[in-house]
């Protein structure tokens, strides 16, 4: 029983890893999943839909960097933060409930800890695309790799 119990613990930790590595790509893979069940729909075929999926998935996340990278204006960076943020909350809380739905038998608990999860998912999606970037290490990779050519 109690082997059981830390391998629950283990994985539990090892999905948070899983989730806060891939908190920033739930947007583009929920754009890219809503297009490939649309390409299915429409009688695109299994791999045809798959390819819709990952262009559209592709798409969407670099419009959103590209966006993110070149506007100005912190109203419009915030809202660019809060389209890559709130999908990974949802998918933090959808997460968690999957975990704890067959570990808690408490609903009011059951909540609280899938509350906590997508709030904790989506504050580390936050952090993750707000870090600065250090200017002076992009202008010298920039200036290295055109004086190299």
């Amino acid at each position: 029983m109690l082997i059981l119990i830390l391998l629950g613990v283990v994985m539990i930790g090892a999905l948070c890893t899983l989730a806060y590595m891939l908190a920033t790509y739930a947007l583009p893979f929920m754009v890219g999943l809503t297009a490939a069940r649309f390409a299915y729909d429409i009688g695109a075929g299994v791999i045809g839909a798959g390819f819709v999926g990952l262009v559209a998935a592709v798409a969407a996340f670099g419009v959103l960097v590209f966006l993110f990278c070149t506007l100005r204006s912190p109203v419009l960076r915030f809202i660019i933060i809060l389209a890559f943020v709130l999908p990974s909350a949802v998918a933090g809380y959808y997460l968690v409930h999957g975990i704890a739905r067959e570990a808690v038998p408490s609903e009011v608990w059951r909540q609280i800890f899938c509350v906590i999860g997508g709030i904790a998912i989506g504050v580390s999606a936050w952090l993750r695309l707000a870090s600065p970037v250090n200017v002076a290490d992009v202008r010298f990779s920039r200036t290295n790799a055109v004086h190299h050519t």
